[in-house]
């Protein structure tokens, strides 16, 4: 007779990723039928709860929660050895000949030249940036979650003082050749990328890699930059940082749809500097991703080449909606731009007008859809979705089963950093789906450690359309719906 145990450790913390870890390996025990070791924040509740799990009143978020449901008493006790041997410290190791630094500050001050890239959770992310700043040292700032005030805080300080703040919510960059956060092994070049996104960075990035041509640097400088309350405080300083670099030949800034006066500032900026300025940014009449990168290959005399794409499985039965499952916010944006075109308004928890908005955890109500589970909203408490693609996955099967379904549009970002096999936990979900057409955009550089075009296959045998080029994808599942 299945066997429950829910148990809540007031005070108790580990980092997100950690706890994915830990919740897997207990998931794979023999005799465990579901498990979840996490942070008691509301949407980990909200998971707990959807799983079946009673949790004791008051739980929140210092809370850490371990809830196991096994087969068996043999079965659980050997699940909560399994929780509590990898949850157990492990020893400190390091360089330091004395005992380690306690604070940014006292690291940065132990190195001649640093960058301090800040992955705390967000409310604390200020004083560990602000400490970075105070040590006179350029600061990325992987957190997400971080007050815009904050920001605009740092991002002043920054300029006062000559440095550079990347981020916060920088989920990839490249400096002096050496890649941070989500990052992809590319070869060095003349491109320098400035970019008020993550995944859209990695997109040109992963499709200049396959035109091959290299990256001087990418400075990620957060999604929020070219919003109008922060405007562009990053984005015209590091512009000016790769004006100045001499292995810099053009420069690529890459964005969200920014506020429209904003832009005009990169624009008038741009036209300041001596190096070459190719503005990507997103938004309706302004190229896509991809035609965007087509346009830098051909101003550094580079013949554009075919991107490549595997066919799949049409679309069955009567389903009339696209619905997009994305883990990168700029990839969404980007799809949605597309789709809204040839389609109408798409629903979104980050969309294009405020009248789409949907609340990503309601029930669907059968519009199309796109959900960016990179959000801010959808990653407190828990790994984002490049490195955890559960909750993804599950809304996959979810919105397979649903007959009003007739397109499902995916990416799947490579890298290190990210899951070293999204291809195998997507496959089998993709393989069961018996409705719905699948298109997926794969974004990945030759030399990532996951092997793109082994994803790219294990996709494909699965049944899926795969693209590299994340506009392309788009398209083709418009084309898909149009055809119906």
């Amino acid at each position: 007779m299945p066997v429950e145990h829910v148990e809540t450790r007031a005070g108790s913390y580990a980092d997100s990723v950690t706890l994915m870890q830990v919740s897997t390996r207990v998931t794979a025990a023999a005799g465990v039928e579901r498990a979840m070791v996490a942070m008691g924040t509301a949407l980990n509740l909200d998971l707990l709860t959807g799983m079946g799990f009673a949790l004791p009143p008051g739980t929140g978020p210092n809370d850490l929660v371990v809830a196991v449901r096994a087969e068996d008493e043999a079965a659980l006790a050997l699940a909560l050895e399994t929780v509590a041997g990898a949850l157990a410290a492990r020893p400190v190791t390091g360089s330091f000949a004395t005992s380690p630094p306690r604070t940014v500050g006292a690291a940065l001050r132990e190195r001649d030249r640093a960058i301090a890239l800040v992955s705390v959770p967000g409310p604390h992310a200020f004083a560990e940036a602000m400490d970075a700043l105070d040590a006179d040292t350029d600061v990325m700032i992987f957190s997400d979650n971080v007050p815009v005030e904050q920001e605009i805080r740092l991002k002043d300080v920054a300029a006062e003082r000559g440095l550079l703040v990347l981020g916060p919510d920088c989920g990839t960059a490249v400096v002096a050749g050496i890649g941070l956060g989500f990052s992809h092994t590319l070869r060095p070049g003349p491109v320098g990328i400035v970019a008020a996104s993550g995944t859209g960075a990695q997109q040109v990035l992963c499709l200049l890699d396959a035109a091959g041509v290299g990256v001087s640097a990418a400075l990620g400088v957060g999604g929020r930059d070219l919003s109008a309350a922060v405007g562009a405080r990053s984005t015209l300083a590091a512009m000016s940082a790769l004006d100045s670099d001499p292995g810099t030949d053009l420069i690529v800034v890459i964005s969200k749809p920014p506020a429209a006066a904003v832009a005009e500032a990169v624009r008038a900026h741009a036209a300041t500097l001596g190096t070459p300025v190719r503005l990507a940014l997103l938004g309706p009449g302004n190229p896509d991703l991809t035609a965007a990168t087509e346009q830098v290959l051909t101003d550094l005399g580079v013949a554009v080449p075919d991107w490549p794409a595997l066919p799949g499985r049409p679309p069955a039965g009567d389903g009339t909606a696209l619905v997009g499952l994305f883990s990168g916010g700029t990839l969404c944006d980007e799809a949605m731009l597309i789709a809204a075109d040839r389609l109408g308004p798409i629903a979104s928890n980050i969309p294009l007008r405020p009248e789409d908005r949907t609340d990503p955890r309601a029930p669907w109500d059968g519009r199309h859809v796109m959900i960016d589970f990179g959000d801010d909203e959808l990653t407190a408490g828990r790994p984002h979705p490049m490195i955890d693609p559960s909750l993804r996955t599950e809304r996959l099967a979810a919105a397979g089963a649903d007959p009003r379904t007739r397109v499902v549009l995916l990416d799947v970002v490579l890298g290190h950093g990210a899951h070293p096999d999204p291809a195998g936990e997507l496959a089998p979900v993709i393989a069961a789906l018996d409705g719905p057409a699948v298109v997926a955009c794969v974004v990945g550089a030759e030399r990532d450690p996951q092997d793109r075009r082994a994803q790219m296959r294990v996709l494909h045998e699965a049944g899926a359309h795969v693209f590299t080029s994340n506009a392309a994808a788009a398209r083709y599942a418009c084309d898909l719906i149009e055809a119906r």
